[in-house]
């Protein structure tokens, strides 16, 4: 009995380290699946923190797209407005020089008309080339009164010289011809004038007269066209 003793307490021992061992085991298990609880919420954590990043991310590349969008219309805009922008103020630059002065040149003569001078005169001109004298002598005339200082008022005593002709109101084509003459002798329309002159002359019967002019018209314009008709008029009132 005595040599089974120590037995029996080694024994005791071994039992003692053995559930030390396994509750030291135990121990270990446990915090390996604390750590694997913690790694795994961790793990959980950071992928609802890349989701969460990634819906971020999606709602930025969304907003910059709305962005590109209203930069793109905002830029459509711009453009269309420079475009009305330019078209109004070329609108008013073209309404602008129609009451503007307008560079006009007549028998070799440059003035400044203004648009509507130019087209009181034109107008004028139209109704003598469709054959209406009446209606010439009176635009002409209306012109003249409008516009006492137009550089237009040369050709006016030439073209109502015509009209009044045209109309065999012949004094008054006479003292109209001679207005031109004698205000405006280098005019290219001075020949012509003088060369209507006798011609209103020879359809009053004025024989006399008309030589005179015609003399006129040969000393002071030798090189004309009208001097060369005149040459031939004159030779036939001889």
């Amino acid at each position: 009995m005595l040599l089974a003793a120590p037995a029996a307490h080694a024994g005791l021992f071994d039992d003692d380290e053995a559930r030390r061992a396994i509750l030291d085991l135990r121990q270990r298990v446990q915090a390996g699946e604390d750590q694997r609880r913690t790694l795994s919420d961790q793990v959980d954590q950071l992928r609802r923190s890349l989701l969460d990043l990634n819906n971020q991310l999606e709602s930025l590349r969304s907003d910059n797209a709305k962005l590109r969008g209203q930069n793109e219309q905002l830029a459509r805009d711009l453009s269309d407005l420079q475009v009305k922008q330019k078209d109004i103020a070329q609108g008013v630059d073209d309404r602008m020089r129609k009451f503007e002065p307008q560079p006009v040149t007549v028998d070799g003569k440059q003035f400044t008309a203004d648009p509507e001078e130019k087209k009181q005169y034109d107008d004028a001109l139209d109704v003598l080339r469709k054959g209406d004298f009446p209606g010439s002598i009176a635009a002409l005339n209306a012109f003249r009164k409008r516009w006492p200082s137009s550089g237009y008022n040369d050709s006016v005593s030439f073209w109502l010289g015509n009209a009044l002709y045209g109309a065999r109101q012949y004094p008054q084509a006479i003292a109209s011809f001679r207005s031109l003459v004698t205000a405006a002798p280098d005019s290219p329309k001075a020949p012509e004038a003088l060369l209507a002159i006798a011609n209103c002359q020879a359809e009053m019967k004025d024989r006399a007269a008309a030589r005179r002019t015609l003399d006129e018209l040969l000393r002071q314009y030798p090189q004309s066209e009208a001097a060369q008709a005149g040459r031939d008029r004159l030779a036939a009132l001889k």
